[in-house]
Formats: C-alpha cells, structure tokens, sequence
C-alpha cells in the first residue's frame, strides 16, 4: 500500500516499547503517517486535529481505560476503526467495546503478523464503508433533485411498472389528463385511460416500450379533453433497475396544441444550430434554460447529429460566454498523453515532459471544458476526472501543490454509457456524476421536416466558398434528400450538399448531382403518415361503430394537410417535404379530400 494521507493510523500506548514497535511494522508496511501517542488526552487532541483511517488503542492506559477512549471517541464523531490490545481479555470487556464500535481485538503479546492482517483487514473495511456512505449521499441527492423536477416541470409524468400499475404521477400529468379518465391516480392502472376512445393506444405503446427496451419519442396524438381537441406530444421511456430487462416504463406527455404553429415558424437558427421542428424548438429552449445554470451537462446523440454546436450554444448562453470554451477529443488523444494533456504536468515529469504544460482543465478556468467521446477514456482516467469533478480542483502530474479552478464541464458521447457501466467499463459514479442534466440529440430521420432547411444552409454556404453561382435545389432532388434515411445524420448531408455543389454544372443541384446512395434508396411506400391515412384504409383494419367516426377521421386527415400547406404558404412541393410523402401522393389526397387551395387563407 503506498503511502496517502487517507491510511493515517493513530497508535495509542502508555508503553513507549509497543509504541515504537507499532510504529515500526506499520511504516515498514508502507503505512504513512503512523502517529504514536501516550495518553487519553494526547489521543483525544490528536483526532480533534486531524482525520485517521485506523486507531489502535491499548485497552489499559495509566489514568483512563481504553473503552473510556473508545466512548470519546465515538462522541467525538470518530468513524473510522478501532481495534483494542489487552493482555487480559475479559468477556464483560469485549461486550462493551463490541457495543461502542470497537474493530476487533489484539492479545498481547502482538506479533507482527496478526497486527499487519488486522490492520489491513480494518483498513479495507472502513473503505468499503466510506464508499458505501458516499455512494448513498449520492443516491439520495439524485434522487432529491429528481423529485424536485418531478415535481416542479410543467410536463405531464407518468412512471408505470411492468403491470402499468402508476407509481407515480406529477400534478401536471393530473390536470392534463384528469378529465380524460377520474380514476388516474398512483396506485391505479394506465388502462384507465382507454375509456376515452382518443387514448386507447397508448398503454398498448407503453407495454411495447417495456418489452422492447426501446424508447419511443415524440409520439404526437389529438385527444378530445374538457370538450376540446389537444394535441398531446408523448415520450415513452423504458425504466431500468439493472436487471437487463425494464422494470417499467416513464411517459412524458406535453401538450402542443397552443404553441405548435408558433414553435415551427418562432425560429429555424439557434446560434450555429438549423432546424425548424418542434424537436428543435424543444432543444432550443433546453438549452437556453440549462445554460443558465452550473451543473455538469452530457450530451448524447449518434455521430454526426451535432453535439459540438450544441456545446457552443450552451457556452454562449451561460454567464461563461466571455471565458474560454476548450474542446477536447478524447478519441483523439493517445491514452498515455490523455491525463497530461487534461492536467498538465511539470517539466520532467516523465520521459519526454522537456518543459511546464498547462493542462487543458487550467486553460477553462472560468470556462467550459467540453469533453468529446467521454465513454472511450481509461479506468484511471475515469478515476482522476471524477476526483476533479467532486472536488474542483486537481494535481498536475509531476505536482504535489493543489490547483483549484472553476470550469463547467459538458461531456458528449454516441456510445450508451448505461451498456458500459453494466459491463464494468465505465464507473456508475462518474457516469451519475456527468449526468447531473442530459441533453439527447435526435437523428435526422425523427426530424424529416428539417432537410430542406439544412440542404439549403449547406446549398449556400458551400456554393459561396466554391464561388459558384447555385441558386436552388430541383424538386426532384429535394425529394429524395427528404426521403433517405441519413444514418450518419448532418454530417452526412452537409458533405453530400458539399459533394452536389462540387459536381453541380449549372445554378441547379439536380439528382445527378447526389451521392448514389441516395439515387438507389428503395421506391417511397404511397403512404401517408398514419395521422393522415385515408380513412378507408383504418375503416377496413377496424371497423367504425358510427358513421361520424368516419367522418372525423376524414376531417382530421384533411386538417393536417391544410396546416402543412398553411405553414408551406401554399406551396404544394414544400408541404409534401413538411410531411414527408412525394408530391404525387400529396396531389392525388387533395383531389380525395376535395380540399381547394385558393379558398384556404394563407
């Protein structure tokens, strides 16, 4: 055991022979500092001065005994171990420094031994200890500062178990849904909710989440409440309790009747972030809200969806913007430098350290520290920057002087940290550190009605650095841009923009110009999304009770394509792309729903 002020063991023997010899078979050990002391008030001062991992005490001292020690001790605060030495161990004895705490017992005479196997043995258990306490703080602070979340958001939350029994509900769900069924009420069972017709699929969603594991987001379905038509925004999450399957499931429902419009034209740039949908509008606010505040922030994302730019809004948006942002790609750094370059080291420190480096962290300080890739670092690693983060300050390698700095820290991974902490690969502390408040990212596919707004960001930019005269996008090629998949997201499309203006050869990007990739994608299903379905094809799959159900699904299915050509401004190509079906399908549902464009009011 090397040596660390966190082993400081406390000797206390009116024997200055046993003293001596304590302290000689535990520094030998490797045990550093070894304090000998004589007497119960040179004791008493000595852990008023200072913190001790382990006591070893002789039961019988000139004026006191040792379990009157151990009783001052205990009201003292003392936690750490306590083991006794007798040469008369008495059972009356032993009972009463059981009762106040005492370690374990060493008979004298003590040989080296048995003094250096209790010792370790009392050592080790006040670590586990000390990490057990430390571990539950945590627990209990997360779980306070969920609760007061909880509590306080004005979105609907609704935690189920595996049965959809409610565990807990907030009183924002109950004024949101309360009128849709009076029975919503912890202790009750989601499926209450099926009695009003609007709502019926959902426990089936909810029960789907929990078979699967799979989180489904932004869920969007119109519900009749209090005699009016809402529309209800849904997230469904998956409840784990590290059991590798869900305990239960967590809905977030808001309701985006009011703001819905206003969100899709309120904004489409946020500092260096584009997009115009109410995900985005959603991220929008998130980040001007966590901007404000200190805590620690973990991005999560796939690649490529743009966690960087969300680091640089969050930096402008904090008190820090006038401070440094320092980025560092921990993928990037060989893990051998990793800790040098975050902590900096001392010239000569280790081979090659030919001069003084101030570390990374140092060059935030009053700033942000932006940690990509977080979940790829070592174990070691791991452990110095969860030192760092609990107590703000840290040593360069090579140092033994503190440095103290005041740096936020935003991590950013596309790996599931939950997956590596299950596997041992990543600490649950750290992990539990960083997530003080997460943001997460959605790919491009969830958020379709964005590509023409990205595609003609990118059209601009890259055709002014080309120098090049490309005014627009053909309706073909748009087309199939709002069509792929994207599976490597905004980077994917930026480059494959970039790649079109490049070969462009006219002021046009035309099909010819797109990557093959998205020229060969599958033939586009003639389908609408399922709010807009025709009618017909739902009155087959579930026959209507009434003819007016039939009726409203016509109405609905008509409403929602005269909001996308309101938002369009009656351009037919540009609503198609905000609802994500060709132009053809678009045409041939107005000409179905007899919905005449020139009497609309745009």
């Amino acid at each position: 055991m090397g040596q660390s002020s966190e082993t400081a063991i406390l000797v206390v023997d009116d024997e200055a022979s046993l003293r001596d010899t304590f302290q000689i078979f535990l520094s030998r050990a490797g045990y550093q500092p070894v304090i000998t002391v004589a007497s119960f008030a040179d004791a008493v001062r000595a852990v008023s001065a200072r913190m001790f991992s382990l006591i070893i005490c002789d039961i019988v001292l000139e004026s006191h005994s040792g379990i009157e020690l151990l009783k001052r001790f205990r009201q003292l605060g003392v936690t750490c171990p306590v083991v006794m030495v007798t040469g008369y161990p008495q059972v009356e004895t032993a009972a009463e420094a059981v009762r106040l705490g005492a370690f374990d017992y060493l008979a004298k005479p003590v040989d080296k031994e048995a003094l250096l196997k209790t010792a370790r043995l009392a050592l080790q258990h006040y670590q586990l200890e000390k990490e057990k306490t430390r571990l539950e703080v945590t627990r209990e602070h997360y779980r306070h500062f969920l609760e007061t979340i909880f509590k306080s958001v004005s979105d609907a939350i609704i935690s189920v178990d595996r049965a959809l029994r409610i565990e807990k509900i907030n009183e924002a769900a109950m004024t949101l849904l309360q009128p849709a069924q009076a029975d919503l009420r912890e202790g009750g069972n989601l499926t209450c909710l099926t009695q009003n017709p609007d709502l019926t699929g959902l426990p089936g969603e909810v029960r789907e989440v929990i078979r699967s594991g799979n989180e489904r987001s932004d869920l969007r379905f119109e519900c009749f409440l209090d005699g009016n038509c809402k529309v209800l925004s849904c997230c469904i999450s998956p409840l784990q309790d590290g059991s590798g399957s869900p305990a239960g499931a967590v809905l977030v429902i808001r309701d985006i009747t009011q703001h819905e419009q206003i969100d899709y034209d309120h904004r489409s740039h946020f500092h260096k972030l584009i997009g115009a949908s109410v995900v985005m509008q959603n991220l929008y606010r998130m980040i001007e809200n966590i901007g404000r505040v200190e805590s620690s922030v973990l991005i999560t994302g796939e690649s490529g969806t743009g966690k960087e730019l969300v680091v640089h809004a969050l930096h402008q948006e904090s008190p820090r913007r006038h401070r440094p942002l320092i980025m560092v790609d921990c993928t990037a750094i060989p893990e051998n430098l990793l800790e040098s370059e975050l902590f900096g080291h001392k010239r000569g420190a280790f081979t090659g350290a030919q001069e003084n480096r101030m570390g990374r962290i140092l060059q935030a300080d009053g700033g942000t520290l932006f940690l990509d890739e977080i979940g790829n670092i070592s174990m070691a690693t791991q452990l110095r920057l969860l030192r760092f983060l609990q107590e703000k300050s840290f040593y360069p390698v090579g140092r033994d002087r503190e440095v103290r700095v005041d740096v936020r820290v935003i991590a950013a991974t596309n790996i599931d940290l939950k997956e590596k902490v299950k596997k041992g690969d990543f600490r649950e502390d750290l992990y539990f550190r960083l997530l003080i408040i997460d943001i997460h990212l959605p790919p491009l596919r969830q958020r379709k009605g964005d590509i023409a707004l990205l595609s003609d960001h990118f059209r601009q930019r890259f055709a002014k650095n080309l120098g090049r005269s490309i005014t627009g996008i053909s309706e073909q090629a748009q087309a199939l841009l709002c069509r792929y998949h994207w599976p490597g997201n905004v980077r994917q499309l930026e480059h494959a923009i970039e790649r079109a203006c490049v070969l462009c050869t006219g002021t046009t990007i035309a099909t010819g110009d797109l990557p093959e990739e998205i020229l060969q994608q599958p033939p586009e299903q003639d389908e609408l999304p399922a709010f807009l379905e025709m009618p017909e094809k739902r009155v087959h799959e579930n026959p209507p009770t009434h003819e007016t159900s039939h009726m409203a699904d016509t109405a609905t299915a008509a409403q929602g394509i005269i909001n996308a050509l309101k938002r369009a401004g009656g351009n037919k190509a540009k609503a198609a792309r905000l609802l994500g079906v060709d132009r053809s399908t678009l045409y041939r549902k107005i000409r179905e729903f007899g919905i005449d464009i020139d009497t609309l009011s745009l």
